[in-house]
């Protein structure tokens, strides 16, 4: 799966973006821990190089990002495309596809019972936004270094970091209580490093709410109206 990435990233013009992206952290006089990569999929045409991988990228779009994250980081070394980057885990690769296929099945639809929405896949939602809160500030990614002098973790290598994944909580990312999987010695994070990225709050509405308010609802005493928040990242 990781030579059809390659591909179909060369076929794309995603390598191309890919390698403009790399020329900007690598001119950039700021230090990253995290180095992180917006990817354009089209699903359709990765199906079509290989069903199996189209299929991955649909229902396990996390486990997906890490072929992309691989390879990523197998390109920035071969190219020297960035001089400051050591380890793999500091690529975080955010896929996000052109469509999704047109099927009932993809569509997140808070109206409908049962919800089982419990896969970590791509869905549609469609929705009429009823407020939004202010842009503020989130930890995509930090360096961590042990507190123990004496532990190998605690030289300025980039062995603890912490990435933030979708549908992560903030205390996921950043908090006080990390220990060293080496020492068990607590862990202290070099402030220097942090990734920042700007995140804001959406309420909204489901779209099939517009019927009811029409006078299309056909029992009036079950009717409801329940908002449901995205994280916009």
């Amino acid at each position: 799966m990781r030579e059809v990435v390659l591909v179909y990233l060369d076929r794309s013009g995603g390598l191309q973006k890919f390698v403009h992206d790399c020329k900007k952290y690598n001119d950039s006089k700021q230090s990253y821990a995290v180095y992180r990569f917006i990817i354009s999929i089209n699903p359709s045409d990765i199906a079509e190089l290989d069903a199996t991988l189209g299929n991955y990228i649909l229902h396990n779009p996390l486990q997906a990002a890490q072929i992309f994250q691989s390879v990523c980081f197998v390109a920035i070394k071969t190219l020297s495309l960035i001089e400051q980057l050591q380890t793999e885990a500091q690529i975080s690769i955010l896929l996000k596809p052109t469509h999704l296929p047109p099927l009932p099945s993809y569509v997140l639809s808070l109206s409908a019972y049962p919800f089982n929405y419990t896969s970590q896949r791509f869905y549609m939602s469609e929705g009429i936004v009823i407020a939004m809160g202010t842009v503020t500030k989130y930890t995509q990614g930090a360096r961590f270094l042990c507190t123990e002098e004496t532990c190998p973790f605690s030289e300025g290598r980039f062995r603890c970091i912490r990435v933030h994944c979708p549908g992560a909580t903030e205390s996921a990312t950043v908090r006080t209580d990390f220990v060293c999987s080496l020492c068990s010695s607590p862990l202290q994070e070099d402030m220097k490093f942090r990734v920042l990225g700007d995140k804001q709050i959406v309420e909204m509405i489901d779209a099939k709410i517009l019927n009811a308010l029409k006078g299309y609802s056909i029992d009036k005493s079950y009717f409801r109206i329940q908002a449901f928040t995205l994280f916009l990242r």
